[in-house]
């Protein structure tokens, strides 16, 4: 017999899904706007006593071990520019896999994944209205930030904003593999914390790789998000970036494609195993 429409439902179908699960979340954001006001400050919060320390160290108010890893002196721009990119990293792991355990503890996840969407489109879609809030409330953040601290790009914005959009469509390959190893653990607090914990600090959110011990420095290059930051503020700061920058876009143009394919394998697997285990909706 052949399928139905209904159980394949075509593309307008599945965008029109796509919209009204980023609907529902943008309601539920805004339904409690204290969310943004953390979002914003919870940020300037963390990185005040780094800008306090940066002083502690400077020499006549240049930061000079900090310039002869990184090429600037500006270290408060740097490090501004990895709090927003490390915002959109967090969007992403949380989007995905704490949005997998909320349905699981309200018992709808089977029931959900009952409908004819693809699952990886509703994951997707509980990360849009996260991306774009995080958008506002990082923009917001670095205006007060830049009040505050100071903030002095010296480069090209638009060629970093084009260079980041495909590291930010890579990590959703590392969100789809994140999800399914929530299906695996069925918990995602601890997984959440400590993945992106790692990601962050081993890509150079808040410093330059360089600085590393030499040990963890190829652990570091192996990331691919380690190249997506570097090359952000190789355009936007003029720092000196680890590998030339066409070098640094052209494996996150690679990577980009790698990682959505190899999550959505991980991801496809092993919520065949869990569904033929019984174990989807267990918490």
């Amino acid at each position: 017999m052949q399928p139905t429409s209904l159980s394949q439902p075509n593309l307008r179908t599945q965008l029109r899904a796509l919209f009204v699960i980023a609907r529902k979340d943008w309601k539920v954001f805004w339904r409690y706007p204290l969310n943004a006001v953390s979002n914003i400050f919870q940020p300037i919060i963390w990185i005040t006593p780094v800008y306090f320390m940066g002083k502690a160290f400077s020499t006549n108010g240049q930061a000079l071990g900090f310039q002869a890893y990184s090429g600037t002196g500006d270290y408060m721009s740097f490090i501004l520019l990895g709090t927003i990119l490390s915002n959109f990293i967090l969007t992403v792991f949380w989007g995905m896999g704490y949005a997998l355990k909320n349905d699981m503890d309200a018992g709808v996840l089977e029931s959900n994944w009952l409908t004819p969407v693809s699952r990886l489109l509703m994951l997707v879609g509980r990360t849009l209205t996260s991306l774009l809030t995080t958008a506002i409330t990082s923009m917001v953040m670095l205006v007060i930030a830049a009040l505050l601290f100071g903030f002095h790009p010296t480069g090209n914005t638009l060629a970093a904003f084009l260079t980041a959009i495909p590291m930010l469509i890579g990590l959703y390959g590392f969100g789809f593999a994140f999800a399914a190893l929530v299906l695996l653990m069925r918990e995602a607090n601890t997984l959440v914390d400590v993945s992106s914990f790692l990601v962050q600090g081993l890509s150079g959110t808040n410093f330059p790789v360089q600085s590393l011990p030499s040990w963890l420095i190829p652990v570091a290059l192996a990331l691919p998000l380690t190249y997506g930051m570097d090359a952000v503020r190789g355009w936007i700061l003029k720092t000196n970036t680890i590998l030339p920058l066409r070098v640094e876009i052209a494996l996150l143009i690679v990577f980009m494609f790698f990682m959505l394919w190899f999550g959505s394998w991980i991801f496809y697997r092993v919520e065949r195993q869990v569904r033929t285990l019984g174990t989807l909706g267990q918490h």
